[in-house]
């Protein structure tokens, strides 16, 4: 069986410019990217750059250019299925309270209507819900949304866990709340994790390894560090401590050139 949960391998694609019609737009080329079951890896870029094109291949709903995907060493085909995606926008419908979204995938499963409703109450517990389950999503905060579309995801008790800038619309209170309940969760079921994140120090505080990645076009990783911040962690303490400071600082030296470049590009395409 292969160390690695999920291997992006030698990934390219190419699509056709929106704004300039026969012309075509490489998002990523010749990219690798490859996550150990149980490891937790944490991907930032520039804005634009990428990083949830990647998210999308591993998860099966993007089919790359040109390059390859392995789930557990078996090439990928389809729809990965022993992942869970948890989107950067909400993912909740609305007509359905937080109990009956966090039974939905369970029943798609094949899971009788009782057991995905204890299973579902269980998970609403573990991410302090319990109580909560019969409010719809207007009813609820930001972050007990964000919260409902986390245990919607581990309810399903994937091997692989994608997450695209999960809690970039929360306050910071709440933020980092959310991120020590995810490694508090994480460290229990020590699942493989690909988190796509802007934030650097969020990537540092929560990773076992961060990537860096190039601005765009034609993205491709330029950096990576081992993050050998003894766990378990506070990511608001552990930010004071004297490695994550160095570890930061040598993480950003490679980052901020091509954080400019994208900021630059941004601009030019507003111009």
């Amino acid at each position: 069986m292969s160390d690695y949960a999920l291997e992006l391998l030698d990934i390219s694609c190419t699509f056709r410019a929106k704004d300039e019609p026969g012309q075509r737009y490489t998002a990523v080329a010749g990219t690798s990217l490859r996550v150990r079951a149980g490891e937790f890896v944490s991907v930032v870029g520039p804005t634009g750059c990428g990083k949830s094109t990647l998210l999308n291949v591993g998860a099966g709903l993007l089919e790359p250019s040109s390059g390859s995907v392995k789930v557990f060493g078996q090439p990928l085909a389809g729809i990965n299925s022993r992942a869970g995606y948890m989107f950067q926008s909400e993912a909740l419908m609305p007509w359905r309270s937080a109990l009956a979204n966090v039974m939905l995938g369970l029943q798609y499963r094949g899971v009788s209507e009782k057991e995905a409703r204890a299973q579902a109450q269980q998970w609403l517990a573990r991410v302090g819900l319990a109580g909560f389950g019969d409010r719809y999503p207007h009813q609820l905060s930001g972050g007990m949304r964000k919260r409902t579309a986390l245990a919607q995801v581990l309810a399903l008790d994937p091997d692989i866990i994608l997450m695209d800038e999960p809690f970039s619309a929360l306050d910071v209170q709440t933020r980092q709340l959310m991120e020590n309940e995810v490694l508090d969760l994480w460290a229990a079921k020590k699942k493989a994790v690909l988190f796509i994140t802007h934030d650097l120090d969020e990537a540092i505080a929560m990773s076992d390894r961060v990537v860096v990645l190039s601005a765009g076009p034609a993205t491709h990783p330029i950096g990576e560090f081992v993050i050998d911040l003894a766990r378990p962690r506070d990511v608001a303490e552990v930010r004071t401590h004297p490695r994550f400071v160095e570890l930061h600082t040598q993480i950003w030296g490679v980052l901020r050139d091509e954080v400019l470049k994208g900021y630059a590009q941004q601009l030019k395409k507003a111009a």
